[in-house]
């Protein structure tokens, strides 16, 4: 079975107020929104820092999905200003893309940091890393800094 936990404050069957819930909701859903474009800027600048270039083919197979899939989201990248991409070339990161992969790699490299000083292997903070740092807010993130480096 299983045990909801509500804060001591409020009656046991009690809801949070459904404005600040929506409001939660609401914040959650904004991150799925950016969560592939981060995703796939980060790998294409970490591709490019690695191996000299990022192409379709290699974000196909380090994401698991189709090429299909890889170029419908690289078409939107292109459209939102975040990579440059001609047929059969290399894909680039503009400005923009480039500012928004180091972000994502910083916040990333911050949590990862957390979870290990919290005793967490490597293995498993970097997976888990890939999902929370879509959904952390900048409020948390400075916590886990002043938490990492006091």
């Amino acid at each position: 079975m299983c045990e909801i936990r509500t804060m001591k404050s409020k009656p046991k069957n009690a809801l949070v107020d459904a404005e600040k819930q929506a409001q939660w909701f609401g914040r959650v859903r904004a991150a799925h929104q950016t969560e592939m474009a981060e995703d796939y800027v980060e790998l294409i600048a970490d591709l490019i820092a690695a191996q000299g270039e990022a192409r379709i083919v290699d974000l196909s197979r380090r994401f698991g999905v189709s090429h299909a899939t890889v170029n419908k989201i690289i078409a939107r990248l292109n459209r939102e200003g975040l990579v440059m991409s001609r047929p059969y070339r290399a894909l680039f990161l503009t400005d923009k893309g480039m500012a928004l992969a180091r972000a994502c790699k910083q916040r990333h490299i911050l949590i990862v940091d957390f979870l290990r000083k919290l005793g967490v292997s490597a293995a498993t903070a970097e997976a888990d890393a890939e999902g929370i740092e879509h959904h952390v807010s900048a409020e948390t993130l400075k916590a886990f800094r002043r938490f990492i480096r006091p």
